[in-house]
């Protein structure tokens, strides 16, 4: 009966993950939310029309991932990114749209988003959920496109004079990885580590570079 209980145990499943969708098409956002509810290991928990009903209901459901809507009627989905990420950091930002247009999508991962997906691919459901999940991982997900596109703007910033020099090897090596858009859990594989020291790297990686997210530390990398 023991070896029973400890076989049971280890099956316990993960928690899932939760997420809000915020988009004003009734048709799209029914989709998705169909589509998340019936994939393992995540629940919808929560659907929202606009940006202004978003920033008041999201903060209270703490979702993991959350899928915006870049062009929402009234307040746009990168602002309303912007004032989310404030009050719910942990939280990670997918952003929808229409096209695929650099200059809108680059500032959205200023605003705090770490990837996007093509409205017209959201009918896969394969694609959406794979989004979701990198998300939670780590992960964000940028074509070669966006990435030049950071390089672009990086060549306009200045960087604090001897910032990245204060970062350790093993932190340098961490940077590059997360510049490649890999999750979590693949860098720590890769460097032989478990997640929780990756998260880690990561953290002091934020505060020498004194950036708050991902995309922020790759634009001071890929323009060094």
């Amino acid at each position: 009966m023991l070896g029973t209980t400890n076989d049971s145990s280890d099956k316990t499943p993960a928690r899932p993950i939760r997420v809000s969708v915020v988009e004003d098409d009734h048709v799209v956002r029914e989709q998705l939310v169909h589509q998340l509810g019936q994939a393992p290991g995540i629940t919808c928990v929560s659907s929202h029309y606009s940006a202004e009903a978003a920033l008041e209901e999201i903060p209270h459901y703490k979702p993991d991932v959350v899928l915006m809507d870049i062009n929402l009627p009234k307040m746009s989905g990168i602002d309303c990114v912007r004032r989310l990420k404030g009050e719910i950091p942990a939280t990670q930002f997918i952003m929808l749209t229409v096209y695929e247009d650099a200059d809108v999508i680059f500032k959205s991962l200023l605003a705090g988003a770490v990837g996007y997906l093509l409205k017209g691919r959201t009918g896969s459901a394969a694609q959406v959920l794979e989004a979701v999940r990198d998300a939670r991982r780590g992960g964000s997900p940028l074509n070669s496109l966006i990435a030049r596109k950071i390089v672009q703007h990086f060549h306009y910033q200045p960087v604090r004079p001897g910032a990245e020099q204060a970062l350790s090897a093993r932190q340098q090596e961490v940077l590059e990885l997360l510049s490649k858009g890999l999750p979590y859990k693949e860098i720590a594989d890769m460097l032989g580590v478990n997640i929780e020291t990756v998260r880690k790297h990561c953290h002091n990686i934020y505060e020498k570079l004194q950036v708050n997210t991902r995309t922020e530390a790759v634009v001071k990398f890929l323009g060094k």
